[in-house]
């Protein structure tokens, strides 16, 4: 009777010992497949990135149209929002945002070539207004980053110039080169995650199996 029990139990122990692994396996299985899901959204990402770096013309027009959607979108939605919000003092804020996003988002579909260039322009004296606050910054200060800071002041303050010397034809590429370089970085950290993500589930569970396995 004894041996009977004690072998009860054993029987009892091992099913349960049992259903853990498959628990386990399963939990990670499907952490193996969403980050084989996010390393395959990267490498869609990077194949994007380096068409519009090859096509920057039709980058920035996709680029400017979908800039254009999403400020509809929010428009949208924030012109809900106010609305919800009737009797508030957040109601004519949320009002005014929302009728911007509405009437931008039009604008730029509409007339998405003079969005870019504006936007090109934008950015050109964006690149120059922060080079030389760099160069400035590196120059009085002088501290331990001053070459790397003197480095990115030079490059800023060179990349505008050039952006607006060529404007507007530079609006054609600048927009959709910056748009692709973000979609191919994405894409690359993406999947970098996602095969070191896969990496790391696999040691893992390879050591929660090597615990459960015990001598005879």
């Amino acid at each position: 009777m004894v041996g009977r029990k004690t072998a009860g139990r054993r029987t009892a122990g091992g099913r349960t010992a049992g259903r853990k692994p498959a628990r386990a396996e399963d939990g990670t299985d499907r952490l193996r497949r969403g980050f084989g899901w996010l390393a395959a959204l990267g490498v869609i990402l990077v194949l994007a990135g380096l068409v519009g770096l090859v096509y920057t013309g039709v980058a920035t027009l996709t680029s400017m149209l979908l800039f254009g959607w999403l400020l509809l979108i929010g428009g949208v939605v924030g012109l809900l929002h106010a609305l919800q919000a009737r009797g508030t003092s957040f109601f004519w804020l949320g009002a005014v945002v929302a009728a911007l996003n509405l009437a931008a988002g039009v604008v730029i579909l509409k007339m998405p070539q003079v969005a870019a260039e504006a936007l090109t322009m934008f950015a050109a004296l964006l690149f120059l207004t922060g080079g030389v606050f760099r160069l400035a910054g590196s120059l009085v200060v002088r501290g331990p980053q001053f070459g790397w800071t003197l480095l990115q002041g030079a490059f800023g303050l060179l990349l505008g110039i050039l952006v607006l010397v060529s404007w507007p034809s530079s609006s054609q590429y600048v927009i959709g080169t910056f748009f692709s370089l973000a979609l191919l970085f994405d894409g690359l950290g993406l999947i970098a995650t996602g095969y070191g993500g896969r990496r790391v589930v696999g040691m893992v569970s390879g050591a929660s199996g090597d615990k459960h396995v015990q001598p005879e």
